[in-house]
């Protein structure tokens, strides 16, 4: 006749090993979570950094098309001193296409921009993709060794009953 200490200690060992085991498959998961986390930041970081130096190269340009039309107005106003219709029909003219080369410029480094934001957002969601596949793998495994467990236990059991 059995006391059934054995059986105890069967369960005991098999709820433990359980346990274990799905302690492990949660470290695994975290550290790929927090990997592709680190990696999806650093991207976005890039992107922003990328997009930043865009618009400020595109503001110098401006600034320097500005001043250059500005001082071809005023080399133009000196010039021709008599002839006020002139120099502003001229001055009219510079200003229009310096105008023109700034929209032109302004507009490049949007498209720049979006272009850096998509690229960095294709890429996060890349990677948010693979965390969640690693997640679901890392979930799908924890189940089917509790079943094998729960197994082993049963026979243990049935072969202590009889």
């Amino acid at each position: 006749m059995s006391n059934g200490n054995g059986v105890t200690a069967t369960l005991s060992n098999a709820a433990d090993t359980v346990v274990e085991t799905a302690k492990s498959v949660a470290k695994r998961a975290s550290k790929a979570v927090s990997g592709a986390k680190k990696a999806a930041s650093k991207r976005a970081t890039k992107a922003k950094k990328a997009a930043t130096k865009a618009v400020t190269k595109a503001k110098k340009r401006l600034a320097a098309a500005s001043d250059s039309a500005k001082k071809e107005v005023a080399v133009l106003k000196r010039k021709v001193a008599g002839k006020k219709a002139a120099t502003k029909r001229a001055a009219k003219r510079v200003a229009k296409k310096a105008a023109r080369k700034a929209a032109v410029r302004k507009a490049v480094a949007k498209r720049a921009v979006k272009k850096a934001v998509r690229k960095a957002t294709r890429k996060t969601a890349a990677t948010k993709r693979a965390v969640k596949k690693a997640v679901r793998k890392a979930t799908r495994k924890a189940p089917a060794k509790k079943r094998a467990v729960k197994k082993a236990v049963r026979k243990t059991a049935r072969k202590r009953a009889s």
